[in-house]
């Protein structure tokens, strides 16, 4: 006998400290004790959208004003299936407290990992921490031209990029590993995650975030080249390399081009389309990258991204 499909609207609620409120499910039911994010039951034949706000008044006592989707999970119990639908509510009325008795507590972004979650919720917790622009380096050029690179470095990471990768193909790796402590530097001073696409022993003798795959790099891993607490992510052009970065245990990854691109003219775009399709399959949180330009994380977000990667759209030069 199939088992029964569970369909679940849930949401990250943020204040307007940063913060993410949790609720702590009873005892008394299922996986009693752990932490969820607030959301309840799709009826059948209701928008996800509208059963969100049903739950989130009931629950909470409070009414979403300004949200969009943010990661849809497909998971499977022993004793049934769980589709969760999570949207990112970044504005609403009234006081959240726990209209049905349930512990609320309201938790800083980057200490969701230290709170435990249903086995479901893990993708949801990075999801929940990641920023929905994650920016691209482009090539510094020689040591001569680092002076301005640094430069406009700066006026990014001022512009508000939270998350930045350090792409630097043309550079020996010494010469990276030179770049590198200059970029960790500025990123640090900024609060700015900071990710390496170099090996992952350079990120750990430099104290970077976390590593960048490249596609060479994603399918000779055997298995997640970081702890668990630092940041894998994986650019993936293919389902089998979805695949690989989910065996690997990456955190999110990069899915392109889904734009025509001046970087790689010849590439095939998938469109928005091709996008949803890799998105609704992968499990991790997946960024759209490939054309794109600020204000694409509205399409990104409606088919299943957490938003848009770019180089030339998003660095201050």
């Amino acid at each position: 006998m199939p088992k029964h499909t569970l369909h679940v609207a849930a949401a990250v609620i943020e204040n307007h400290r940063g913060e993410i409120l949790l609720a702590r499910r009873p005892q008394h039911l299922d996986q009693g004790g752990l932490w969820e994010f607030p959301g309840g039951k799709v009826e059948q034949g209701e928008a996800v959208w509208d059963a969100l706000q049903r739950e989130l008044l009931e629950e909470l006592g409070i009414q979403a004003s300004q949200a969009h989707p943010l990661i849809s999970i497909p998971w499977s119990y022993p004793e049934r299936d769980v589709l969760l639908d999570v949207w990112r509510v970044s504005a609403y009325t009234g006081e959240a407290h726990g209209a049905e008795g349930q512990a609320l507590v309201w938790v800083p972004a980057a200490a969701l990992r230290e709170y435990r979650f249903p086995a479901a919720n893990a993708a949801i917790v990075t999801a929940a921490q990641l920023p929905h622009r994650y920016y691209i380096s482009p090539e510094p050029g020689e040591s001569a031209h680092w002076p301005i690179f640094l430069q406009q470095l700066e006026q990014t990471l001022q512009g508000g990029a939270r998350i930045l990768q350090l792409r630097a193909k043309q550079l020996d790796p010494g010469q990276y590993a030179r770049l590198a402590g200059e970029v960790i530097r500025l990123c640090r001073a900024h609060g700015t995650l900071c990710l390496l696409n170099a090996p992952a022993e350079l990120v750990l003798s430099l104290g970077a975030d976390g590593v960048h795959l490249d596609s060479q790099r994603l399918h000779a891993s055997d298995e997640r080249p970081l702890p668990a607490a630092m940041w894998v992510a994986a650019s993936c052009h293919t389902e089998n390399d979805l695949r690989q970065a989910g065996r690997i245990g990456a955190s999110f990854a990069l899915m392109s081009p889904v734009k025509p691109t001046a970087s790689h003219p010849g590439a095939a775009a998938m469109g928005w389309d091709g996008f949803a399709a890799m998105a609704t399959q992968a499990r991790i949180p997946l960024y759209a990258l490939g054309g794109m330009q600020p204000g694409d994380e509205y399409d990104a977000w409606q088919h299943g991204g957490q938003g848009i990667a770019a180089i030339r759209a998003l660095w201050q030069s």
